[in-house]
């Protein structure tokens, strides 16, 4: 089987110096990282002063307000914003499906190049990036690093992934499921994927719950997934399961489609709107730096 994207097209000159741009913009961060561009959430012994509380045994000594001591006569310990780091955990969906090709590219090869992209704009900006593919099972190829030089090491762990193709079914719920087990510091869960897990919008629903990291959904899309041109007789066969069905290609069925796969989305974009979550739809065969600028309004996405 060919490649669908090497090395060299994920770590393209012009395509990363068009995401320096961009930033992911975090009011505060959870504590227990790396030093880094975001407030966290604990206050301890950082740069700028936002505090006082009562003295502790334990406390630094260095802390010591003693200048409040000689006016007061009470003990107290100065509080600064400490920064650190915002940890994004990347989810690109590798499953079969998305090697699959009728027309065009695979879906993979968005699905690489978004997860690059939002990587290298966390990793512009001191914040850490951590490597999270899955199919029938999650794999967690790296836990999030920081620093500018991570791009290029990133890159090459998704042209990896590119070339291990295999036959792999889409297991998101279970994937999900696997994460929340790894009890890793609050970040940025980013889902890169057609979302087309066999337990439905119900499953991922539930397998959502424990998930305690702000979301983003990358929601990859094919016009004919909402228009087929399929007529007449046809045998359709799950490129995943290599399960098939003999169906005849009728305006009643293409009907029948239409709604489901629109109720789909619909559901799915509820489950988004439900966990404060933004869903970005990537049509795999348009330009993705433009479609990846929709999500950074002024140049910044909030989280």
């Amino acid at each position: 089987m060919t490649v669908p994207v090497t090395f060299d097209e994920l770590f393209d000159p012009d395509f990363l110096t068009a995401l320096s741009r961009w930033s992911l913009n975090a009011r505060r961060v959870s504590a227990g990282g790396r030093h880094g561009e975001r407030l966290s959430r604990d206050l301890g012994s950082g740069i700028e002063f936002k505090d006082y509380r009562p003295y502790s045994a334990g406390d630094d000594l260095r802390a010591i307000d003693w200048n409040l001591y000689r006016r007061l006569g009470k003990v107290f310990v100065r509080l600064f914003e400490v920064e650190e780091d915002l940890p994004i955990y990347l989810m690109p969906d590798v499953s079969s499906s998305m090697f699959h090709r009728d027309s065009g590219p695979p879906s993979v090869v968005t699905a690489l190049r978004s997860t690059l992209a939002l990587a290298a704009v966390g990793l512009n900006h001191h914040d850490a990036a951590g490597l999270f593919p899955f199919s029938d099972r999650l794999e967690v190829r790296f836990k999030p690093r920081s620093g500018h030089a991570q791009i290029m090491m990133f890159a090459r762990s998704l042209a990896q992934l590119a070339e291990a193709s295999g036959r792999s079914q889409t297991r998101l719920v279970t994937s999900l499921e696997r994460l929340a087990s790894l009890n890793l510091r609050r970040g940025l869960l980013v889902i890169v994927s057609d979302f087309f897990d066999p337990g439905g919008t119900e499953a991922l629903r539930e397998a959502l719950r424990p998930i305690r990291h702000r979301l983003l959904f990358v929601q990859l899309v094919r016009r004919s997934d909402a228009e087929p041109t399929l007529q007449g007789d046809v045998r359709l066969t799950d490129c995943e399961s290599g399960e098939a069905a003999d169906l005849t290609i009728t305006p009643k069925v293409l009907a029948r489609y239409r709604a489901a796969y629109a109720k789909f989305n619909e559901e799915l974009a509820e489950i988004a709107r439900r966990r404060h979550a933004h869903l970005l739809k990537i049509d795999v065969e348009g330009d993705l730096i433009e479609q990846l600028s929709q999500l950074f309004n002024q140049g910044g996405y909030r989280i």
